[in-house]
């Protein structure tokens, strides 16, 4: 957590209801097949049972407004859905680092990293 020397106006940085925050796109723009994976991930891990919405918005509440900044919505729902398995067992973390090893060693384009 980010700690800063404003006080607290009873605020996180994620509660921006009432804040300006510019216009709102209005244009429509299709979803990247990582970003429809994701979502799919979320369902599927949440039907499973290994965590609510209420687990994926603590992870994303708590990831502090760095994350808000420089993340796109998509990269901080597999960040948060990643916590979440780690938390609910589903795999560890040395787990997760080897199967993103073996992926990676595959070669440098998705088609290469999907065909293994």
């Amino acid at each position: 957590m980010t700690q800063t020397d404003e006080p607290f106006d009873g605020r996180r940085w994620h509660d921006m209801g009432g804040q300006p925050a510019g216009p709102v796109p209005d244009d429509q723009h299709d979803f990247s097949i990582w970003e429809k994976r994701i979502d799919a991930l979320m369902v599927i891990s949440s039907t499973k049972g290994y965590f609510t919405v209420d687990g994926l918005r603590r992870v994303l509440e708590d990831m502090g407004p760095d994350a808000f900044d420089t993340m796109t919505y998509y990269e901080r729902w597999m960040a948060s859905i990643n916590q979440n398995l780690i938390e609910a067992g589903v795999y560890s973390t040395a787990e997760l680092a080897q199967k993103m090893s073996e992926v990676a060693s595959r070669g440098n384009t998705y088609g290469d990293a999907a065909g293994g």
